[in-house]
């Protein structure tokens, strides 16, 4: 079976929040906020993106007080363009990186919902 190319509403939300800080490593809780996805539907995109290369992950370094170190995401050179060309041709909402929520099919700035990146 063919790897299938277009970006779900959900992963373009989350291409155009990386997209839009290319070089910093941003945490999930953080990308959740921004984009309103919840970690059930972030989480999983995020595994599929590293797992194409189009995202870098990595943990971060040191040891926090208070709490567990974070895994830490940002696009790869590769991913940069990718989430570029897909954000170019998606429509305006996703592509201004409106909040799209998991279950809203025509959430404001959603769009619909696709089954996965």
């Amino acid at each position: 079976m063919p790897r299938r190319t277009a970006f779900s509403a959900q992963t373009l939300a989350l291409l155009a929040a990386l997209a839009a800080r290319p070089s910093d490593w941003r945490h999930g809780y953080d990308l959740a906020r921004e984009t309103g996805l919840k970690s059930g539907t972030l989480y999983p995109i995020l595994v599929r993106l590293a797992d194409r290369v189009i995202v870098q992950a990595c943990w971060e370094e040191g040891e926090p007080a208070g709490r567990p170190r974070r895994h830490l995401y940002r696009l790869t050179t590769d991913g940069l363009a990718a989430a570029t060309t897909a954000l170019a041709a998606a429509p305006a909402p996703a592509a201004r990186g409106g909040a799209v929520r998991s279950g809203d099919a025509a959430a404001p700035g959603g769009g619909a919902q696709a089954a996965s990146a």
